[in-house]
């Protein structure tokens, strides 16, 4: 099912004419896969429901990896997906929400907060930004965030580009008050 797998790490060394000292870091890890259900209306999405499942542990596993940190120190996470023309954004909704969450956190220790996301209709190239928030606590200002991922060659029309994201930090500069990563207690997903 899957066409192919793409990893990307985005680095802030400079912000607002300073120098970000350690660096910012973002990893998408993407993958696009065939669409089961593309062109037809299937009412059981069981089958990407699934897929969302197996993607979670694959993609947030690969995403960690590529930033070369511990699961535990991953601080946001976000997820998305383009659906190609001939399916359903209700295919997207069936990868990202039924199942997908329970792996990634795992591949990331802990996640108590909800898993941004968003998910669009899409042609070949088409971007989509994947938000990201603390994976703790989605109070933390500091952490609202997104990458712009692509694929030159997806989503084909009876495609989906899945991705996932994790960062080992914040926005660069970040001063406009909130909780602070200090301040998590972790308890309720919030704070």
């Amino acid at each position: 099912m899957i066409r192919k797998l793409l990893t990307l790490v985005e680095e802030t060394h400079r912000e607002g004419g300073a120098d970000i000292r350690p660096a910012t870091r973002k990893a998408a890890a993407i993958a696009v896969i065939e669409n089961p259900c593309a062109g037809r209306l299937v009412e059981d999405l069981a089958e990407l429901i699934a897929l969302g499942e197996m993607l979670g542990g694959l993609l947030g596993e690969r995403a960690v990896r590529a930033l070369g940190i511990a699961p535990g120190e991953v601080q946001s996470y976000g997820k998305a997906a383009i659906v190609g023309e001939d399916g359903e954004l209700e295919h997207a909704a069936a990868i990202l929400h039924p199942k997908l969450g329970a792996p990634l956190r795992a591949a990331v220790e802990r996640g108590a907060a909800l898993v941004p996301s968003a998910k669009k209709r899409g042609g070949m190239g088409a971007a989509i930004d994947v938000p990201l928030g603390h994976k703790d606590a989605a109070f933390v200002r500091s952490h609202f965030d997104a990458m712009e991922i692509r694929v030159s060659d997806a989503p084909r029309r009876d495609e989906i580009v899945v991705a996932v994201v994790v960062t080992d930090s914040g926005r660069p500069q970040p001063r406009i008050g909130g909780l602070s990563v200090a301040q998590i207690e972790g308890k309720d997903g919030l704070r």
